[in-house]
């Protein structure tokens, strides 16, 4: 099994066997400045080729691969036009122009009625807005467009020859009815799109590399297409997080908490949250940052802090002890609120606050939203046990420290470095056949030794409450 995880930072690809094990990897990192930015574009040809050049590495000198699994980020979007050539640049969740148009949509719809049928909020991340938008922006290119694609979709359109959606990648869309694993063709039709325009929902397809990929990699010649997967369900997956024991904290460049489970979407589902499918039998529960770890780093850079020793001597700063109340949406704001106005805010700053205070502050606000996350996940995932994910959050144990004493539970460190190439493994040994079951193999957390398990402490909880509060406050007071 091929497993290839394509991230908003890089690009990852690793072999498994047929319980799920990593055989060999490698892994490419591309520059992320155009995803970040107040555009939040990529060029979807180049990020073609950096997947390209990944298979290159990893297949070199390869036994032959019977299957292909794909991890792809959410809610992006490019038209293509009839031969397959992009109309538009890939457009990222990060891509917060629209957001004057999620306004109007929630003038024109019942958000709640919508919001329960699709598990999508009005946002610009999600492709109403971001079609709406297109339409009134680049009319001309709206027009020479034949279909809008996911960056799944289109990388499979290059490497396959085949445009049709998996259920995962068009759930996150904010067109997808998440009970009938189809198009909402109701609400898609009320918007004025052709349903022509859209991909074909089919992951049950098994096609293989056009011939002149199968020569570049003999490994791969006779290999099948298993899945295309949300890179938010595969991260969740690969940690071990498939049931409702279990909610993943994820902070990489961006931050989630996910709870993934068998069975339908909740009958209830709060404001705050997004429901979106794993696959047709499993459903994806949470909430989504758009800033995480990303934050952290432009913190460091723009503040010019030195990095050796800098998580140790965040750890020795007493909790919410810098006078700051910091709203972290310097990428705009998706959970819990989903104000298209929310903007970041350093409030209190002094002539005495020193950087690494701001950047402390900062780490405790981004914690301050997972707990509101965690509120809201709670009546679907009770008592569930935390597992800590992503890179921004394996390289510092002080930020974990935080997480578990803002949200007054144990934070379990997950054994998964690279979760979401595992995930997307473990979904297609499934869809295959070949395991019975996600659950059956996926890595337990169960055995952590001490340090990988951080308890709260409790005095330092009581003090963050009131740092929440204030952050809620200030929220209300500028964003409601």
């Amino acid at each position: 099994m091929l497993s290839i995880d394509v991230g908003t930072s890089g690009v990852r690809a690793a072999l498994f066997d047929d319980r799920g094990a990593e055989v060999r990897s490698t892994k490419t990192r591309r520059s992320h400045d155009g995803a970040f930015s107040n555009i939040g574009e990529f060029d979807p040809d180049a990020l073609v080729d950096e997947v390209v050049a990944t298979i290159d590495e990893v297949c070199a000198g390869s036994a032959p691969i019977q299957f292909i699994a794909i991890s792809t980020f959410w809610h992006s979007l490019v038209g293509v036009d009839a031969d397959g050539a992009p109309t538009t640049p890939l457009l990222s969740w990060a891509d917060t122009r629209a957001a004057e148009v999620a306004k109007t949509l929630r003038a024109s719809f019942d958000e709640t009625e919508i919001h329960a049928r699709t598990g999508c909020r009005f946002h610009a991340s999600y492709w109403p807005a971001k079609l709406k938008w297109l339409r009134s922006e680049w009319p001309e290119r709206f027009a020479a467009t034949k279909k809008w694609l996911g960056f799944g979709e289109y990388l499979c359109l290059r490497l396959f020859g085949e445009t049709a959606a998996g259920v995962s990648l068009a759930s996150a869309t904010g067109l997808f009815n998440q009970r009938a694993c189809d198009w909402d063709w109701d609400f898609i039709q009320a918007l004025d799109v052709s349903p022509d325009t859209l991909p074909q929902i089919e992951d049950r397809n098994r096609p293989r590399l056009i011939d002149s990929f199968a020569r570049r990699w003999p490994a791969l010649a006779h290999a099948r297409l298993a899945v295309v997967v949300g890179d938010g369900a595969t991260n969740n997956i690969g940690a071990g997080c498939s049931t409702k024991r279990d909610v993943a904290l994820m902070v990489g460049t961006s931050g989630a908490m996910r709870v993934v489970f068998a069975g339908e979407p909740p009958e209830k589902l709060s404001p705050a949250l997004w429901s979106y499918r794993a696959s047709r039998t499993h459903v994806a529960v949470g909430g989504a940052l758009s800033d995480g770890g990303g934050l952290a780093v432009w913190l460091r850079e723009s503040l010019n802090l030195e990095t050796t020793d800098l998580d140790a001597n965040l750890a020795e700063l007493e909790p919410d002890d810098h006078g700051l109340t910091i709203l972290p949406f310097w990428s705009g704001e998706r959970s819990t609120g989903w104000s298209p106005d929310a903007r970041g805010v350093i409030f209190g700053l002094r002539q005495e606050t020193q950087p690494i205070e701001i950047v402390r502050a900062s780490l405790e606000a981004v914690a301050y939203r997972f707990a509101a996350i965690a509120r809201a996940l709670e009546p679907i995932a009770p008592d569930a046990r935390i597992v800590a994910t992503g890179n921004a959050l394996r390289s510092s144990p002080a930020w974990i420290q935080i997480m578990a004493d803002v949200l007054g539970r144990p934070v379990a460190l997950g054994t998964a470095a690279e979760a979401s190439i595992r995930g997307a493994a473990l979904l297609a040994l499934e869809a295959v056949g070949t395991i019975a079951g996600i659950e059956d193999v996926s890595v337990s957390t169960a055995e952590l030794s001490q340090p990988d398990l951080f308890r709260p402490n409790m005095a330092r909880h009581a003090r963050y409450r009131e740092g929440l509060a204030r952050q809620e406050q200030l929220y209300e007071r500028l964003f409601s």
